[in-house]
């Protein structure tokens, strides 16, 4: 039964008519919002009820803080069924500008609920305050769009800390998402899943990767600039015993850093 009742909220439906990639395609949705908060969300989650409520309540509790993140669970799609497997509580980053989810693969079991501070929102889940986007907007662009796919949340998440702008983690809130080629919590399965990508994908973080060296490199500290370099050796050694077809994207790797400012 379908009840005729008008909804308080506005739901527009917008077709680009091509793929854009992550960054333009929410760039553009966030110039079309009227309102103090933009809240990123991937389509293939599940939302438990006042989930949002509890992110918009710790933007508004917490002026400070640019953004926020749930915790987002994973979500067995094939299956049809909640896990009590993490997929994120939000983005850290260590030396060598090294971004991971923290608590990826790993039970729920609320170890992490006391942690507040992160680095910033997973790519799946965020909300975001718009004044603090619109004060770190590079070329007209919120989300850097030469990322296309990947990597942009690390991105955007470093240039809003380097504003000076906080990250939180609200527990609370709570969601679910269908990632298939999530980390298990250990190295060996770390390998396994990423050889198991398609070409495009490994591509497209092998490049974006390379570009969020060039870009936050030299604001790095002395240590952290030197794992920079070992890693950028140590992926060429990877590409050319173990992934060959990476080679094809140094050329454009090699552009990005000439037109890094």
């Amino acid at each position: 039964m379908v009840h005729n009742q008008e909804s308080k909220y506005k739901i527009e439906y917008v077709d680009f008519k091509k793929n854009l990639g992550f960054g333009a395609a929410y760039n553009k949705l966030i110039e079309m919002i009227e309102g103090d908060y933009f809240l990123m969300l991937n389509p293939d989650m599940l939302i438990e009820e006042n989930a949002i409520n509890y992110l918009i309540r710790s933007l508004d509790d917490n002026t400070s803080v640019a953004v926020v993140c749930p915790k987002i669970l994973r979500w067995d799609f094939k299956g049809n069924q909640k896990t009590d497997i993490i997929d994120s509580c939000g983005i850290i980053m260590k030396p060598g500008l090294r971004f991971y989810d923290l608590g990826q693969g790993k039970k729920d079991d609320g170890s992490f609920d006391n942690k507040t501070e992160v680095f910033g929102a997973s790519g799946a889940a965020g909300l975001f305050r718009l004044s603090a986007l619109n004060s770190i907007k590079e070329n007209g662009q919120y989300f850097d769009e030469r990322f296309f796919m990947y990597k942009e949340d690390c991105d955007l998440a470093y240039r809003l800390v380097r504003a000076g702008f906080r990250a939180h983690f609200v527990p609370e809130a709570l969601v679910y998402h269908d990632r298939s080629a999530a980390s298990k919590g250990n190295i060996v399965r770390t390998c396994q899943d990423w050889f198991k990508r398609n070409h495009l994908t490994r591509s497209w973080s092998f490049v974006n990767q390379h570009l969020l060296y060039a870009k936050h490199l030299t604001t790095e500290p002395f240590y952290s600039r030197i794992l920079v370099y070992g890693q950028i050796v140590a992926y060429f050694i990877l590409s050319l015993i173990l992934a060959q077809f990476l080679l094809k994207s140094y050329p454009i790797i090699w552009r990005n850093w000439r037109r890094i400012d």
